[in-house]
């Protein structure tokens, strides 16, 4: 028990608020990811944003392009997310293991950090789905494996993840 009860109510209440925010602040991280991964296959197909092109058909530097333009594109707009993400988080998988990891074993060593972080920003946007702002929430809400939130036993089920109510 807490001696002081206004600081455990503080305390509650601002759990509550990013709680309720939660949404919003994955729904953006969404779009920033799906943004920045865009961009690098744009900069890489069409040269713009200071890249260079990549001759078309050319393995892999072309194909992971591709994916980058479309599954970012995807990501970004919130259109499809947890299968253009789980695509986009293998594909970076594939460029740290085959690209940079015979250089060296850590990412900081090896140039691989770029990948490293989009696999697992993609790994978890997998897991937690779009968050708000998402045109899945418009398009994919006909039965959708929890994709509104539901109470259950003391576990708020979300975007088919679990998470310990507040």
């Amino acid at each position: 028990m807490n001696a002081n009860p206004t600081a455990e109510r503080r305390t509650s209440s601002l759990a509550g608020r990013l709680n309720e925010a939660q949404p919003y602040a994955l729904g953006l991280f969404r779009i920033v990811v799906g943004l920045l991964f865009a961009c690098h296959g744009a900069a890489s197909l069409f040269g713009v944003l200071g890249g260079s092109t990549v001759p078309a058909g050319t393995w892999p530097g072309w194909y992971a392009a591709v994916i980058q333009l479309v599954a970012g594109g995807l990501v970004l707009a919130g259109l499809g997310t947890r299968s253009a993400a789980f695509l986009a988080s293998g594909s970076m998988a594939y460029a740290y293991f085959v690209v940079h990891q015979p250089e060296s074993l850590f990412p900081l060593q090896n140039g691989g950090e770029t990948p490293a972080l989009f696999c697992w920003s993609f790994a978890l946007l997998v897991f937690t789905g779009p968050g708000a702002l998402a045109l899945d929430r418009l398009f994919g809400s006909r039965g959708g494996a929890g994709t509104t939130p539901r109470k259950t036993g003391g576990y708020r089920e979300e975007q088919g993840a679990s998470q310990v109510a507040a």
